[in-house]
């Protein structure tokens, strides 16, 4: 059952404390402690070594030996069963791309194509096998995401959506037996297609601003309001809403009628990105859901079955890049090797070379994220860090391979109807939204660092200075000094205990010593770090929520070193020297970023060696990856 609290009872978060303290509003303060609380419960989901506080990323700073061996996953091992039904899948993916079946009159993913992978398995991958599915590990499963996307990233999306963000991964967590008894199977089967309705007009990342509301009727919940840019939900298929019960957050288990009526309306709209999937709005109007289908989680509400539910879809987000980004670099080849200036080919060229070997940085990085938080989520992990990079990373180089990459080396090209670029733009940009904007996200990584340090030493001096009245402490007034003497003497041993101590650096041995000296200096930044951030707190202090610039920029000066760090070491575990060369290309580019030091001659050759032999056809990556018609050929 959820835990009844009474209004004004809760215990006050450390981020609400400190909002107090700092003289925001009660409103501010209490809404910003709802979303704490709901990630504080979703913590308590998890055991303690799994939690934020005990996840790698969060270790990786605030440890005195580094937790080097979280860095570097366990090879997936994908059951017999589910590697068969991954394999029937994609076959029947492939062989409706080449009938040009995937799409149905209005581009939309066709009927016969959901069916056919209906009866393939796909839509059961993430469903337990006692309810229909073949419980694949996640690991395997993004990783085929990224398979998929090679030949249809909607068809790879949805899958993510379906099960990552849907109605699958709720009832898988939250929902009750006689509710997994009765939707699973549907769902594993492909009869009823799942979507999440959390987004409205006014509620997108203040999911405290939520106004749907649910009120029981007997033996009905009865649902009013509206949604916004839900992906998945159409009449005729199962949705997730999150609405407000009694006041606060909750998740209720929908059929949608299949055809729309006074209760149920789609809200349709024009947009570009989701061009063949279908998103759009829903308008609920006395909507009835039965009272046994509310998510009831052993701790919170419904914030907390958002919270939980996100960090899948993240992960698969990144895959879903890798497989996009597969794509791009295979259609700049032909390309190089077709166009011509002043009598050379264009692949002949240094900066087209470069581009080629950035992006096969860039997917070497999105697959080395993609694998490692598969394995950590597989693990036990709660990873709202560690998926947090993966989203912010695959969408950024996403966008990047796309527009500085894919689209300058095509040129005006890129713009006819038909070609990869013009037809898709929108969905390739569109990810730095998805699963929480990618700055906002960075701070959100920023929060979950520094909560723990904060609760441990500076909220009590907080509370202390608080309970004396004391807005703006000065250590050389006496009243001041004797209020701040106990509270402090904590911190400062901590901070004693660092400058003459401190962390043990890491000792990092790979065969590649290239990857092997990335990976060191990622680590001694990593450990580094944690005086930077510790810095930042004592600045700025009760004030540091409003300092949202300073803390989105060092929040990306770590996230830069852990997806340095996961790509060094991933990069050397793989056989293709190429591979390796691109982690190389790709982490001197993140050291060149984290440091401002500018790019010398022997990068930029050895850059230029690595474009010409994936140029010539020997990056592993990309085999087997279609190519698709050159337009306006003028030969």
């Amino acid at each position: 059952m959820t835990t009844e609290l009474k209004p004004g009872t809760e215990k006050e978060t450390f981020v609400e404390t400190a909002l107090k303290l700092s003289g925001k509003s009660d409103e501010e303060a209490r809404k910003t402690g709802a979303l704490d609380r709901a990630d504080e419960q979703v913590e308590e989901l998890f055991a303690k070594k799994y939690q934020t506080g005990g996840s790698p990323a969060h270790r990786a700073v605030w440890d005195d030996q580094f937790p080097l061996e979280l860095f570097v996953s366990n090879p997936t091992i994908t059951p017999p069963d589910c590697q068969q039904v991954m394999d029937r899948s994609y076959d029947v993916i492939k062989r409706h791309r080449e009938a040009g079946t995937i799409y149905d009159a209005k581009g939309k993913m066709s009927p016969a194509l959901l069916g056919d992978l209906g009866t393939a398995g796909y839509w059961g991958l993430l469903v337990d096998k006692e309810y229909g599915g073949t419980a694949a590990p996640f690991s395997s499963f993004a990783k085929f995401l990224t398979r998929i996307a090679t030949i249809d990233p909607t068809v790879a999306g949805t899958a993510s959506v379906h099960g990552c963000i849907g109605a699958v991964d709720p009832l898988r967590t939250f929902g009750s037996e006689e509710l997994k008894r009765e939707y699973l199977p549907k769902l594993a089967s492909g009869q009823r297609l799942s979507g999440f309705a959390l987004t409205e007009p006014c509620a997108g990342s203040d999911l405290t601003a939520l106004k749907t509301e649910a009120k029981l009727d007997g033996d009905d919940y009865v649902v009013n309001g509206e949604k916004l840019f839900i992906t998945n939900a159409i009449p005729g298929r199962t949705i997730t809403i999150v609405c407000r019960v009694d006041g606060k957050p909750a998740a209720l288990i929908a059929d949608l009628p299949d055809q729309e009526n006074d209760q149920f309306q789609v809200v349709p709209y024009g947009i570009y990105a989701l061009v063949h999937s279908w998103n759009n709005g829903l308008r609920f109007n006395n909507f009835r859901v039965p009272k046994k289908n509310l998510l009831v989680p052993a701790k919170g509400d419904g914030l907390t079955i958002a919270y939980h539910g996100l960090n899948r879809g993240r992960v698969a987000l990144c895959a879903g890049a890798a497989g996009t980004m597969r794509v791009m670099l295979k259609n700049m080849l032909p390309w190089g090797r077709y166009r011509k200036t002043y009598g050379a080919n264009i692949d002949t060229r240094e900066l087209v070379r470069r581009r080629i070997s950035r992006m096969a940085g860039l997917i070497v990085a999105c697959d080395a994220l993609t694998d490692w938080c598969g394995w950590l989520l597989d693990e036990g992990y709660r990873g709202e860090m560690e998926c947090i990079i993966a989203k912010i990373f695959g969408s950024e180089a996403q966008k990047e391979a796309a527009i500085e990459l894919f689209m300058k080396t095509h040129g005006g090209r890129s713009f006819l109807q038909g070609h990869l670029f013009g037809d898709n733009v929108h969905d390739f940009l569109a990810p730095c939204i998805y699963e929480g904007e990618g700055e906002m996200l960075g701070m959100a990584f920023f929060k979950s660092l520094v909560k723990e340090h904060g609760s441990r030493f500076f909220e009590p001096i907080g509370k202390a200075l608080h309970a004396k009245g004391i807005k703006n402490p000065n250590p050389l007034n006496p009243m001041h000094a004797m209020a701040l003497m106990g509270p402090s003497m904590p911190y400062f041993k901590w901070k004693f205990s660092q400058m003459i101590g401190g962390a043990t650096r890491a000792n990092i041995q790979l065969p590649n010593r290239k990857l092997a000296a990335h990976a060191q200096f990622a680590a001694d930044g990593l450990q580094r770090s944690r005086m930077e951030v510790d810095a930042m707190m004592f600045k700025y202090k009760l004030t540091l929520a409003d300092r949202q610039c300073s803390m989105a920029d060092l929040s990306q000066k770590i996230q830069d070193l852990m997806v340095m760090l996961i790509t060094a070491l991933y990069a050397a575990r793989q056989t293709d020297e190429l591979v390796q060369t691109a982690a190389d290309i790709l982490c001197q580019d993140m050291r060149r970023k984290v440091t401002g030091a500018r790019a010398d001659g022997n990068y930029y050759r050895s850059a230029s060696k690595l474009g010409q032999a994936i140029a010539e056809g020997n990056f592993s990556l990309i085999s087997g990856v279609g190519e698709l018609e050159i337009l306006r050929r003028y030969d």
